[in-house]
């Protein structure tokens, strides 16, 4: 949808994009400045496959001051983007046939990645009314002996949604009784939330788990550097030690110039990120309101990261599906993904990571074509 977005503004069309994951922000200010001295200082070798020393304790200190993980450099990997930690460790671990636990709606790489790592994606759906968080119960019952990782995603992309701390105990309860399971913690948007609060993620909730947790973080959406591509990952050192032989056979090393940068995101100024939460959080209220607004569409208030995913069917019997939806708002001049695109249904997303006039024309047109 992003991309057919660009081909019709290239065409001279005029189009609102709301259909990609990248905050509007500028990358901060001292973090290009770490990018271009790296380069200045010829720091333009190689370095060690798993990360610098110097942003693995970095990534470390984010891990403990930000998600209340204890980790060591050691336990920690930088890789080139989350996406390949995702893929590496489940290539590192998932036998033909393995079963994975993904919460559906998901992101739309889990599933394409645990079957290309050789494992079966398990959709575990979840609902607006429970604010699509699966319920311990539902993880019980769908463990099976072939069951090895759930992915959590919290707050999750398409959804916003997080688990609370009391919800995670819960969660971690099941997990004791069983074993075999890991758990991937995608927590990429944990600096990106409106309840109140300190961040809740398993590891540093149920701390006698954490030695089969993978807790994935970053800096692409907290500190507005998607395109400097750097994930770090907390975990068991055997997982790491595994993972970090996938990469070296695979990218090598991360970017080193990226992660210069990213020693300067985690270890400077940190101040701006709550200002930059509530100028999300305006637009979220902003968002929400005007779609609760329009006949036929409702949405739930998302706890974090900047998504809504806008619950569409009672139009579903005039379009047909979400798709068609979506590609008659595109004719409207907006762009949203169908919620199909993610493991749900009847909807769309829309991605509030724009400004705010250009939210509020994206919203009127989507009420002029549904009229």
């Amino acid at each position: 949808m992003s991309d057919r977005a660009s081909a019709l503004r290239e065409a001279g069309a005029d189009i609102v994009s709301l259909a990609v994951g990248e905050p509007d922000f500028a990358t901060p200010p001292h973090v290009a400045a770490a990018a271009k001295r790296a380069i200045d200082e010829g720091q333009t070798r190689y370095t060690p496959v798993a990360g610098t020393a110097a942003l693995r304790r970095a990534a470390a200190l984010h891990f403990a001051r930000d998600l209340g993980i204890a980790a060591l450099p050691e336990q920690v990997i930088v890789s080139s983007g989350g996406k390949q930690a995702i893929f590496h460790a489940l290539l590192a671990t998932l036998d033909p046939g393995d079963e994975v636990l993904i919460p559906a709606p998901w992101w739309v790489s889990y599933p394409e990645i645990v079957r290309f790592a050789g494992g079966v994606p398990i959709d575990l759906p979840t609902h607006a009314p429970g604010g699509y968080r699966i319920t311990a119960a539902q993880l019980d019952a769908a463990i099976t002996p072939r069951t090895r990782w759930l992915l959590l995603n919290s707050p999750g992309n398409p959804t916003g949604s997080t688990y609370p701390a009391a919800e995670l105990d819960a969660i971690g309860a099941v997990l004791r009784k069983h074993s075999q399971v890991m758990v991937l913690s995608d927590d990429i948007y944990a600096m990106l939330r409106y309840t109140p609060g300190a961040h809740a993620t398993l590891a540093a909730q149920c701390p006698d788990l954490a030695d089969r947790v993978l807790t994935v973080s970053g800096v692409s959406k907290s500190h507005a550097m998607t395109g400097f591509r750097i994930g770090v990952s907390a975990g068991p050192d055997w997982l790491i030690k595994a993972m970090g032989k996938l990469q070296s056979h695979s990218s090598g090393n991360p970017c080193s110039i990226s992660q210069a940068a990213a020693v300067a995101a985690f270890e400077g100024p940190q101040d701006y990120l709550a200002a930059w939460c509530d100028v999300f959080r305006a637009r979220r209220d902003a968002v929400v309101a005007a779609i609760n607004a329009i006949p036929g569409l409702s949405t739930p208030v998302p706890d974090g990261a900047f998504y809504c995913l806008v619950d569409a069917a009672p139009h579903m019997a005039r379009f047909g599906d979400d798709e068609a939806l979506c590609l008659h708002l595109l004719d409207h001049g907006v762009a949203v993904v169908a919620a199909s695109a993610f493991g749900g249904k009847d909807g769309f997303r829309i991605s509030f990571a724009a400004d705010q006039e250009a939210l509020d024309e994206a919203c009127r047109r989507i009420a002029r074509a549904l009229a």
